[in-house]
């Protein structure tokens, strides 16, 4: 790769975070509406929702770790060794993203509809998905290798995010529902098959301009050493920081996801506000883009484990309050639900930089770069916690006695209320346990292997 490129600045932040608004066109989407979809449109039992979402994981511990070796034994072109393979995968995960929500066949006998929801989830999720977000993931330690730089780059990202989560937790609301002969709001199958349609239009563009805008700086050799699948597991099994995020990651999904799976039970069920389901969507996007404002100063001087840890406990003591005093005004709740949402919205915006640390430590440790392999392995494990978010949300509705049925029922509307308060704030204490007695990268660690890998560099040079 040449050495002779222009500086890291304006053009990789913008693009790379037009990467995760690509990315979480078609991810949110899953995550706010899939369950509503097969639980309201096509008759699926949440908990049987809840088990395919556990079966895709078992195929994701394969795919992630062969598409983790696949990019790291990707021969560099005068792109770099990653972003190609978003140009490559963008239309196949639009695509299979939209099958996912076929409103045509809500008619057709519920076992072919359970083989349709298991078929396009695994297509979409654990094939096309997993090819292009964990080169997409991968190349941020590429694009830099400057701690200070990644730290923006996962602040971007998460911007990215937050702009996909505005379009489909502000708008698709507005849209995809309509009110039935009872004055109940109910989700549309066409309307929701329309919406992602757009949401997977929007995903190919996003995807394109990253890859147009960002370029891999650091040189990635690639990986020609035979793969030993016992190695992977001894190294993974060893590496005490990987082990961290990974547990800390899943604690923060289910946090989030529970929370943003559970609102599309709350208004329409509990509050009848789809106006106030909007605004929590726009209210989430907002708070993010304020504590991006002031995540990269105060990480650097806290640390990005101790931020994350503090703001964990912030995010539980919220819920914790709202679930005790069960609020009965709906932009009330969305007013608390914003201030919790802060717990959310800090780990977000560091995340990214600390998989990257983690990337660096098992360098210093181990001589050699990874960085496909540790991303699979993380991004598994994020997926596992999106699938424990809809496994324990599909639960925990089914145990309350929730159905098309009994969609309304007081009792059950309830239930509904409490499980969106305390199914995050779980989340939220784990997340802060896992960070503070499993996670080792604190502020000092980050800046001595920093420093280690600048010196090494420098010898090779």
């Amino acid at each position: 790769m040449e050495q002779n490129v222009r500086p890291f600045g304006w053009r990789d932040k913008t693009g790379y975070m037009f990467g995760d608004f690509g990315n979480d066109f078609t991810f949110i989407l899953s995550s706010m509406f899939l369950l509503k979809f097969y639980t309201d449109v096509m008759g699926v039992s949440a908990g049987i929702v809840g088990i395919m979402m556990m079966v895709a994981r078992v195929v994701d511990a394969f795919t992630d770790v062969a598409m983790g070796q696949i990019v790291d034994r990707t021969k560099p072109t005068n792109r770099g060794k990653f972003v190609i393979w978003i140009r490559r995968m963008c239309g196949p995960v639009a695509l299979a993203s939209f099958l996912m929500y076929a409103s045509w066949f809500a008619h057709m006998p519920l076992a072919f509809k359970i083989f349709w929801m298991f078929f396009t989830y695994i297509l979409w999720g654990s094939v096309f998905y997993t090819s292009i977000n964990i080169p997409y993931g991968s190349m941020a330690s590429a694009i830099s290798g400057n701690p200070s730089d990644r730290a923006q780059l996962s602040n971007w990202r998460t911007i990215g995010a937050s702009l996909a989560g505005t379009v489909i937790g502000v708008v698709l609301p507005l849209v995809v529902y309509y009110q039935d002969a009872n004055g109940n709001n109910v989700l549309s199958g066409t309307r929701m098959m329309i919406a992602a349609l757009v949401c997977s239009v929007g995903a190919v563009i996003c995807y394109m301009i990253c890859y147009a805008m960002t370029t891999e700086r650091v040189k990635v050799e690639q990986t020609t050493d035979r793969f030993r699948f016992g190695e992977l597991v001894s190294g993974v099994v060893h590496n005490r920081a990987l082990i961290g995020i990974i547990v800390s990651s899943i604690c923060m999904i289910l946090a989030q996801l529970t929370l943003t799976n559970m609102t599309t039970y709350l208004f329409p069920n509990f509050y009848g506000n789809i106006r106030a389901q909007s605004l929590s969507g726009l209210a989430g996007t907002v708070i993010t883009l304020i504590c991006a404002t002031f995540t990269v100063p105060l990480s650097k001087s806290m640390g990005r484990k101790e931020l994350g840890t503090v703001a964990a406990l912030f995010g539980a003591v919220v819920l914790l309050g709202m679930n005790f005093f069960k609020i009965q005004n709906a932009y009330v709740f969305v007013l608390f639900y914003t201030i919790a949402y802060v717990g959310i919205a800090i780990f977000s915006l560091i995340t990214w930089a600390m998989i990257t640390d983690v990337i660096d430590d098992a360098q210093v440790h181990e001589g050699r770069r990874s960085d496909g392999t540790i991303y699979s392995v993380y991004s598994f494990a994020r997926k596992v916690g999106q699938a424990a978010a809809s496994g324990v949300s599909g639960l925990l509705l089914s145990l309350i006695g929730y159905s098309q049925a009994t969609a309304f029922e007081p009792d059950v509307v309830n239930g509904i209320y409490h499980i969106t308060c305390l199914a995050p704030a779980v989340g939220f204490l784990l997340l802060a346990a896992s960070l503070k007695f499993f996670y080792p990268l604190n502020r000092e660690k980050v800046k001595k292997n920093a420093e280690i890998l600048a010196a090494r560099e420098k010898e090779e040079k």
